[in-house]
């Protein structure tokens, strides 16, 4: 018997740190680089003061800062819309108020902050700090930290029905595709919602929160049910990373993005729209742009993953039904 021929294995090995290096470099661009390029750029505040007062502030801050100039009540009606990030209103005196907003993204909110609080000092002295719907640790930490564990839930399921499938050799059809969709919505949302109990008691659980968690986790989970049957074990190479992206990238907002992560990431990462969703529904503003925006892209992904998930294969098409197997044998 002729022993098996041994060939050196080192075009396999430099094969192999070549793959290691490339997805060092993937992985380098999709986290710890967003973090590394963090710069503020025309973050949007809002000034109001009187207009000579207010045209002197808006040269403030050069490019970091887009001033907005108008009236208080205006001014925190963009706040609630979360279309600044923060309101300096100046008044007699002088004095001068920083409003900010708990259903703002945090790292917007801070920067923000600080600016708008130099600006003050140079004028007014210190200001009063406002804070519109006050927001725990664990109010900031919360939105982002139930799309993530959504994300990883519903990737871990659908892995796992992969792979008991094609070691058990069952068929896995339409009907336990839709099962494990609709349990993933189910399991997470209430994994999730116990966290936030257990996290802060004052986080509001009520039908519009749970519901929004339910249709963010059934929305990953379809979408990754669909990439799993058309791709298999491949699609994890693009869900995998994915993951990663949600602290680096959907944690921040675009106005401190470089560029290039901004539109390459941060403008379609399903992620940002959960997150700012139910951050606002958390501190009680559900009338927010991004709540609606949230569950329009959410149930976009729902139905979309749906579709690709559940449509019938070629070969169940193609296949006849059992009717048409029967033959019929009659006596002439």
């Amino acid at each position: 018997m002729t022993s098996p021929v041994r060939r050196p294995a080192g075009a396999l090995a430099l094969v192999a740190a070549v793959a290691g290096a490339l997805v060092a470099v993937v992985l380098g661009f999709l986290t710890f680089g967003a973090q590394a390029t963090v710069a503020p750029d025309h973050v949007p505040v809002a000034v109001a003061a009187p207009a000579e007062v207010a045209q002197r502030i808006a040269g403030h801050g050069g490019g970091q800062l887009e001033w907005t100039v108008t009236d208080p009540a205006g001014a925190r009606r963009l706040l609630e819309d979360k279309q600044v990030y923060g309101v300096l209103e100046l008044g007699p005196g002088p004095s001068a108020t920083v409003v900010t907003s708990g259903a703002v993204n945090p790292a917007g909110t801070q920067v923000a902050q600080q600016a708008l609080t130099g600006a003050a000092s140079a004028l007014a002295g210190a200001p009063k700090q406002e804070v519109l719907h006050p927001v725990s640790l664990a109010g900031r930490t919360a939105p982002l930290a139930a799309s993530a564990l959504a994300w990883i839930g519903a990737l871990v399921a659908g892995l796992a029905l992969t792979q008991l499938a094609a070691r058990t050799g069952r068929t896995v059809g339409a009907g336990a595709r839709f099962l494990q969709v609709v349990g993933v919505g189910v399991l997470v949302t209430a994994a999730v919602a116990g966290f936030f109990a257990l996290w802060d008691s004052e986080l509001p659980l009520d039908a519009d929160v749970l519901g929004f968690v339910f249709l963010a986790a059934t929305a990953f989970a379809a979408l990754q049910a669909g990439l799993l049957r058309l791709l298999g074990l491949r699609a994890m190479a693009v869900l995998g990373p994915l993951y990663l992206v949600a602290p680096a990238v959907a944690g921040q907002v675009p106005e401190l993005l470089n560029p290039a992560y901004r539109a390459l990431l941060w403008s379609w990462t399903p992620f940002r729209f959960s997150t700012e969703g139910l951050r606002s529904l958390l501190q009680g503003v559900p009338g927010a742009p991004d709540v609606t925006t949230g569950v329009w892209v959410l149930g976009a992904l729902l139905a979309a993953g749906l579709v690709v998930t559940l449509w019938p294969s070629a070969r169940q098409q193609a296949e006849p039904h059992r009717a048409d197997w029967v033959v019929e044998v009659g006596v002439h």
